[in-house]
């Protein structure tokens, strides 16, 4: 199931630093990011793609499905990433409208790894 991390911060009078390190678990090797979202999006899962969700700014909520279990995600905060493993089906919804969703993959764009039927 996905799961939280947490990243460390530094501030001070200048402001707030999040800091992303070794907290991944995988390599990255796409980034995107979503803004002016509209609706929900999403409605998908991988075969092999890994990805962290990070709302860098507003709000916004991800649905996640494994087959296993159903759970709602609230990404609120710059300093907190969501990791949806290839079996999470996940739906992004609920954007605010300064919302910017920050993605950071493990595979390059493949339209062939994506499975878009949702579990029963």
């Amino acid at each position: 199931m996905a799961k939280i991390l947490e990243f460390g911060t530094f501030s001070d009078d200048r402001g707030t630093l999040a800091v992303i390190e070794k907290e991944l678990p995988f390599e990255v090797n796409r980034v995107f990011y979503i803004y002016n979202a509209k609706g929900e999006r999403g409605f998908h899962r991988h075969k092999k793609n890994r990805q962290i969700l990070i709302s860098v700014a507003g709000k916004c909520t991800v649905f996640v499905n494994n087959g296993k279990e159903k759970k709602d995600f609230v990404l609120d905060s710059p300093k907190k990433g969501l990791i949806l493993e290839p079996k999470d089906w996940h739906v992004m919804k609920g954007f605010s409208k300064d919302c910017v969703l920050l993605v950071l993959a493990s595979e390059p764009f493949d339209k062939n790894d994506y499975i878009t039927e949702e579990y029963k």
